[in-house]
């Protein structure tokens, strides 16, 4: 039995969720006639109350959008210096949006309102116009890490005074949203813009949202056709998005009691390091002694379980809704005797 724990992206979709794929009344999203695509886009929405929303292939497309269409060329976008729209979007700030990146150094991945305010430029020809903070929540390379909600709204003050957008990179918000018991309509009040992804998590194979009010969407509409993510008979894939919606967010606090039982079976050995703290469903660590990252990651691979190097000495590990308790329970004993 094979254990993938490189990313929450492995997902299969469940005989449930392929029916309801099968079963979606589709038109041509293009055209705006795709009901089951205007459905996932409405009802995400209205989680958030947001006015509407913008069906895309991928998380990184829905960020540049989202990250476009709040700012003009040669502006500046403050975010974590370990951020995905910055590190993991293939430079795609510089390349979509002609802007720069002031990339700060937080705390696993979230930033603070001092900092924020301490990086806002002044009016001066000579510095770029600051447009856009850029928040991400769960941080992926903080180890999944959650802001406190109070942050985020004094992020969001200065924000307001100084006439900044203030867009979320939710991949796996409801990781955030689950682990903290917070509301989607919170974050809906705060943020100009949101991006949601259908398949990390939530088990979805394909897709992710940008959130926003009528007239923003509607530019993003424009973008997305620029960009080449406009989709034909889209509704096979939504109709995933929306089963994922519909039945699999409880399912995620299994997900983060997994990562919990993983990362204190991995604490107990002694080439096991720092361990960033595990609050949702990503562990990362340090590997010390007896192994590197990648020979630790070779060790596991003889025993069918497949994690991911991500830095010379750090390993990644991620549970999923195809992690099950047996999966862990074997994990855990492997462990525990190597």
């Amino acid at each position: 039995m094979n254990i993938d724990l490189r990313s929450d992206t492995f997902t299969k979709p469940t005989p449930a969720m392929l029916a309801a794929m099968m079963e979606a009344a589709v038109g041509d999203d293009v055209f705006g006639e795709d009901p089951t695509v205007n459905k996932l886009e409405a009802e995400a929405a209205s989680m958030f109350g947001f006015d509407t929303a913008l069906f895309c292939p991928s998380g990184t497309m829905t960020n540049q959008i989202g990250i476009k269409c709040h700012t003009q060329p040669g502006e500046e976008v403050i975010c974590d210096k370990v951020s995905h729209v910055y590190i993991y979007e293939g430079g795609g700030i510089a390349f979509n949006s002609g802007c720069q990146v002031k990339a700060l150094d937080g705390n696993r991945g979230q930033i603070t309102a001092e900092q924020v305010l301490e990086a806002i430029n002044p009016d001066d020809i000579h510095k770029a116009k600051t447009s856009l903070v850029s928040l991400e929540n769960t941080a992926n390379r903080g180890g999944g890490s959650c802001y406190d909600f109070s942050e985020i709204i004094q992020i969001k003050e200065v924000c307001l005074k100084h006439q900044l957008k203030l867009h979320l990179d939710g991949a796996r918000l409801f990781n955030a949203l689950v682990a903290k018991g917070e509301t989607a309509k919170q974050y809906g009040e705060i943020f100009d813009s949101i991006s949601i992804c259908m398949s990390k998590g939530l088990g979805a194979p394909v897709g992710s949202l940008l959130l926003g009010n009528r007239d923003y969407i509607k530019k993003a509409r424009r973008v997305r056709k620029v960009f080449g993510g406009g989709m034909r008979q889209a509704g096979y894939i939504a109709a995933a998005g929306l089963y994922a919606l519909e039945h699999h967010i409880p399912k995620l606090k299994q997900d983060h009691l997994h990562a919990k039982l993983i990362a204190e079976a991995l604490l107990r050995r002694n080439f096991v390091g720092h361990m960033l703290p595990v609050e949702t469903n990503i562990i990362i660590f340090e590997i010390t002694d007896s192994f590197t990252a990648v020979g630790f990651c070779d060790e596991l691979r003889k025993y069918d379980i497949l994690c991911l190097p991500i830095s010379a000495t750090q390993v990644r590990m991620v549970t999923h809704l195809d992690v099950t308790p047996e999966m862990v329970t074997r994990l855990v004993n492997l462990l525990d005797n190597m």
